[in-house]
């Protein structure tokens, strides 16, 4: 699948969302955001409600399957965490087949939080887990599903695995965030938006 897109679900943590696409915009990615649902409006974990570019009729009309034989490194799938938000992009079945499709075929995955237990974990193919030694991070105390997904966790603000980056929490988008960009645009434009967020730079 050729792009950038952010998945939105109800109750996503809207920091993680925020700042992964001000920065990714910041950086000169194209990023698309998704809901998950017929109506464009996502409300999060907080009560900050938020209108998608995209809904996911739209999405899957105009991207999907006739995209997938595009698909490079530099395109990526990105999910936010958050509690039920999380879950909820989990329990859609037609998104969680693109996903495994869209990284069979060569493209990145990226998740944050609860999302990369939750959802990543949760890829299978051919009834195996799809991402199987793996290095991952999350959010502490939601590790559980890697065991069994074969995953290996690592305690780290923003962990790079192949095609495959994940962040512990929302204190660490930003680190979450100019790892995807470094790995779209390259690390000289991550670090020239890192500078941006330092004062006095």
């Amino acid at each position: 699948m050729k792009g950038t897109f952010v998945f939105l679900a109800d109750g996503f943590e809207e920091v993680e969302a925020i700042l992964t696409i001000d920065i990714l915009r910041r950086g000169g990615v194209d990023v698309k955001t998704v809901s998950i649902y017929e109506d464009n409006l996502v409300e999060g974990a907080h009560g900050i409600q938020f209108i998608s570019d995209m809904n996911w009729d739209e999405f899957a009309y105009s991207v999907t399957s006739k995209m997938m034989d595009m698909t490079a490194a530099e395109d990526f799938m990105i999910f936010p965490g958050g509690m039920p938000g999380s879950t909820n992009l989990a329990a859609h079945e037609d998104l969680m087949k693109l996903v495994a499709a869209h990284y069979e075929v060569g493209g990145s995955l990226a998740a944050i939080c609860a999302a990369p237990a939750f959802v990543l974990a949760s890829l299978k193919e051919g009834g195996e887990p799809l991402l199987k030694g793996v290095t991952m991070t999350c959010y502490d105390g939601c590790e559980g599903p890697f065991a069994a997904a074969g995953i290996t966790r690592k305690a780290e603000s923003s962990v790079v695995c192949g095609r495959v980056i994940t962040g512990r929490g929302p204190g660490y988008a930003r680190e979450f965030a100019l790892d995807i960009l470094s790995a779209i645009k390259g690390k000289d434009t991550a670090a020239e938006v890192a500078a941006g967020f330092t004062p006095g730079l």
